[in-house]
């Protein structure tokens, strides 16, 4: 379990680490994430001054980083506690998997959002969309497995 404890708090340290880092940036990251086109994503990155589109592409490497913590510690979490260990085999299997996909989604959406702060992309109006989709993809995956993880323990406790 010291895994599961170490990739959770070094998720929860990054995590928290992010939002400090970002804090400054108006709009927020959440905008320019899931900004669907050309236009709404450069109506953000042109309000933004050039030190905050810096900033933002700094902190990449970092979130590289978050991402793999996160999904490791979903796997670990499901894979190795006895939380998932009385549910169907199908819950246990899409909870172990759903932070690494959300992960995945989540590296895809850096790779793009790298590739598009470099330089003016409006050609591209599908490589938006497609980043905005795994943003969506990836917060919505985050929170269907807050939500097992909470009816898990809400389950668990009622055991104990």
């Amino acid at each position: 379990m010291f895994i599961v404890w170490l990739t959770g708090i070094a998720a929860l340290i990054l995590c928290a680490g992010s939002v400090w880092y970002l804090a400054p940036l108006y709009p927020g990251i959440v905008v320019l994430e899931l900004a669907f086109t050309p236009r709404s994503f450069g109506t953000v990155v042109h309000a933004w001054p050039p030190e905050y589109l810096l900033q933002y592409r700094s902190f990449l490497p970092m979130d590289f980083l978050l991402l793999l913590c996160y999904g490791s510690f979903g796997y670990l979490l499901v894979s190795r506690s006895t939380l998932f260990s009385g549910r169907s085999p199908a819950l246990r299997m899409t909870s172990a998997w759903a932070l690494p996909m959300a992960a995945i989604l989540g590296t895809a959406e850096n790779a793009l959002q790298l590739w598009l702060t470099a330089t003016p992309r409006f050609g591209v109006p599908l490589a938006y969309a497609f980043a905005a989709a795994c943003t969506a993809s990836k917060w919505a995956i985050v929170a269907g497995f807050a939500l097992v993880l909470a009816y898990a323990l809400l389950r668990d406790a009622d055991r104990a």
